[in-house]
């Protein structure tokens, strides 16, 4: 792509670098011979990319775009062209004018690529010389823009299988799905990873019936179906997760828990895979983790005056456990990282252990486990203790033997975070016990419980306003003066493209705080039940889960049948 001295001496001319800064580029490259000038002269950060590439379109006699107007594009350029082979090229047609086509390229000596647009287009491209990312973006706009993944899906039925069942050895397999990549399956399943991010699903499924593998995306908290493949792909399907995930192809007997990494859009991606067997073949399900997701504040998890309140003054204790409880994607872990991104100060070492790591914190350090070598949640924890930690992070309470270290760190002066399975705040109490943590350690110790869960907020560009019937506020226990009291009006979900028709956008959470007073503390001792703990919480003000959500509902957040839905076990 660059010339030794050419595309130098045009940056030199222009006034871009020096004839030493040049020389000291040209010595550089002599020790790495692979690398091109232009690429030595943007690592050393004497020139931007723009640069070298309107030195090489001086060079080459070639017009230069800083950037491409999508929707001036040409779907019908590359209908015949495929997401893979457009990345591994770099080159993309743009837009015909007469007999030619213009054409995005970063490298203007790829004749394989130009070859390749002028066969596929039948006309004669004419490069244009652009920075990388403005192809690349190019490239994934078109393709994001002129198909999903039911398209994608609808062009596997018109090909030849991928894997005929059992008809061929799983090496062999192994070695086309490893090495095609033009392959149907491999756009297929890129595809399912773009939508799923473009959508900002939490979790992808993937799911045989007796005649179609069907994908489902789980979208702020709901499962959709997004697209149906014929079932004589499913094994095909497995198997590209499979070696992906770096999974036992041949295995198909028992579940299998694996990991996948990668980038879309510059972001990094950690997918957490999980196989097992079922009637009609595997199903796989994957939860998305986006590494460089922005970290929340405390103040925008949805707390209201006086919740924020009790939750700043429990993690600024310096000593005690902070229990968050709910169920699997209640959203316990990202206030658990809030409460420590606030807390995060040079004076306070800081340490997690966790399964896996889902953000990645500046200043802290963060162990995940590994049960395969025996690092458990207990383990981990006792290591940490040796450190001279501040404050600890326990991903998840399960057994007793993280419990009770969790305890005694908390009694020994250290601030502790964790999560734990329960319906409700009162509950944590309980189920500590019920793991064999003495009462008393468990009344000494923890400083505050409190359960969460999400709910889904109201897409801001098409909720409708209505006037709620006497039949729906009896439902959820909303009275009709705290309806006069916001105008007579609540909101519904109406659906529009911004929302892609869900009439949501979102979530926030909805919560129930207990602060553990001396008369809880008592109830604990005698081994109260949950209930009573509830009852005692109650006098002191506490809200459960579904007033909390009932305040969604009045401030316009969020609808009725959502909190109906999110709280229909937790409004006792």
């Amino acid at each position: 792509m660059f010339g030794r001295s050419k595309i130098g001496e045009i940056l030199v001319s222009h006034g871009h670098i020096t004839r030493d800064q040049l020389a000291e580029c040209l010595n550089k490259q002599d020790e790495t011979p692979e690398k091109r000038i232009g690429e030595i002269l943007i690592e050393a950060k004497y020139v931007k990319e723009i640069d070298v590439v309107r030195a090489l379109g001086i060079q080459f006699g070639i017009e230069v775009w800083e950037s491409f107007d999508l929707e001036q594009a040409d779907m019908s350029l590359s209908k015949d062209y495929n997401y893979a082979v457009a990345m591994k090229q770099f080159i993309m047609p743009y837009q015909k004018r007469g007999d030619f086509v213009l054409t995005a390229i970063t490298d203007p000596l790829n004749i394989d690529g130009i070859d390749f647009i002028r066969v596929m287009t039948g006309c004669e491209p004419v490069p244009i010389l652009a920075p990388a990312a403005a192809v690349k973006g190019l490239i994934t706009g078109i393709f994001d823009k002129r198909g999903d993944l039911t398209n994608m899906v609808g062009d596997l039925d018109d090909k030849k299988p991928a894997e005929e069942e059992e008809a061929e050895k799983i090496e062999d397999i192994l070695n086309r799905a490893a090495s095609d990549d033009e392959g149907p399956i491999i756009q297929l399943m890129n595809m399912v990873f773009q939508q799923a991010m473009r959508e900002h699903a939490s979790d992808i499924h993937i799911e045989a019936s007796e005649e179609n593998v069907i994908f489902r995306f789980r979208v702020d908290g709901v499962l959709k179906e997004v697209a149906r493949a014929p079932k004589r792909f499913h094994s095909a399907i497995i198997v590209r997760v499979k070696i992906m995930s770096n999974l036992n192809i041949a295995e198909k007997r028992v579940p299998q828990d694996g990991r996948i990494r990668f980038k879309i859009g510059g972001r990094d991606i950690d997918v957490r895979v999980a196989t097992a067997p079922a009637v009609h073949g595997e199903r796989v399900t994957m939860r998305l983790l986006d590494q460089q997701a922005i970290l929340r504040d405390l103040k925008d998890l949805g707390f209201n005056e006086r919740h924020y309140h009790i939750i700043t003054h429990a993690i600024a204790q310096p000593h005690g456990i902070v229990l968050v409880t709910g169920p699997t994607g209640s959203g316990k872990s990202t206030t658990l990282y809030a409460c420590l991104n606030r807390i995060n100060t040079p004076d306070k070492n800081i340490l997690t252990v966790e399964d896996p790591v889902e953000y990645q914190l500046a200043g802290i350090s963060q162990m995940p486990v590994n049960a395969k070598i025996g690092l458990t949640f207990a383990s981990g924890l006792r290591s940490y203790l040796r450190h001279d930690p501040d404050v600890i992070m326990v991903g998840e309470i399960r057994d007793q033997e993280t419990a009770e270290i969790a305890i005694q760190a908390a009694l020994t002066g250290h601030l502790v975070f964790s999560t734990l399975h329960t319906n409700d705040a009162a509950g944590a109490f309980t189920r500590l016990i019920d793991m064999g943590v003495e009462p008393f350690l468990v009344s000494s110790s923890l400083e505050l419980s409190m359960a969460q869960r999400l709910i889904r907020r109201l897409c801001p560009i098409c909720k409708m306003p209505y006037e709620p019937t006497p039949e729906e506020l009896s439902e959820i226990g909303i009275t009709q003066a705290q309806v006069d009291s916001v105008g007579g009006i609540l909101y519904k979900p109406c659906g529009c493209k911004e929302c892609n028709n869900s009439g949501y956008k979102g979530r926030t959470a909805i919560y129930e705080m207990m602060v553990i007073t001396d008369a809880i503390r008592r109830l604990v001792m005698q081994r109260a039940d949950a209930a009573t703990i509830k009852n005692e919480a109650v006098k002191n003000g506490m809200t459960n889960l579904r007033e909390d959500g009932i305040a969604k509902i009045l401030s316009g957040q969020s609808s009725i049948p959502e909190v109906l839905r999110v709280t229909q076990d937790s409004s006792d």
